[in-house]
């Protein structure tokens, strides 16, 4: 059973917030590819190639779906049960360093942005992310162009053991 590191995955998003590590792909919209990296980083194992729509998995110049769309990953999460698994929790404040939010700024279901919480300040998690890159910054995203009132997140506790 292999553990999940959260130091090491806070590690990696602390190393590559503003970089791209060059053994990986960089997309144009680099926010879950970032996330996947940081949980990959932490341990996380990867199941499901060649499959693009099964698992959570990048190798061979190619990876799911998973591990670069953020509405992927939002599902892929709330499905897994081995390898790569999370537990969904109801508030920002069950967060903890090496935890991951998806976002829907727009409230229409579709997921568009991934997050990776890596300090929490006085029970306030505080995330880095890709795309338009950012260390430390709240995690509501509400001083952002994209947040809109109707936003919506999903907070998810990444299991501590994998199986």
């Amino acid at each position: 059973m292999a553990v999940y590191d959260r130091e090491a995955a806070v590690a990696y998003a602390n190393r590559w917030w503003d970089d791209y590590n060059p053994a990986y792909p960089k997309f144009a919209v680099d926010c879950t590819n970032y996330i996947s990296q940081c949980l990959r980083a932490g341990g996380a194992p990867m199941r499901g190639a060649p499959n693009r729509e099964k698992g959570w998995w990048i190798g061979g110049g190619s990876w799911s779906f998973s591990w670069s769309v953020s509405h992927s990953l939002r599902w892929y999460l709330a499905g897994s049960d081995r390898g790569l698994t999370a537990k969904q929790v109801g508030s920002a404040s069950e967060l903890e360093p090496g935890d991951v939010i998806s976002y829907d700024f727009e409230g229409d279901g579709v997921f568009n942005h991934t997050t990776i919480v890596t300090s929490v300040v006085d029970g306030v998690p505080y995330v880095n992310a890709h795309t338009y890159n950012v260390k430390g910054r709240h995690w509501a995203y509400k001083d952002s162009y994209a947040w809109r009132p109707d936003a919506t997140y999903v907070f998810w506790k990444i299991s501590d053991r994998f199986t």
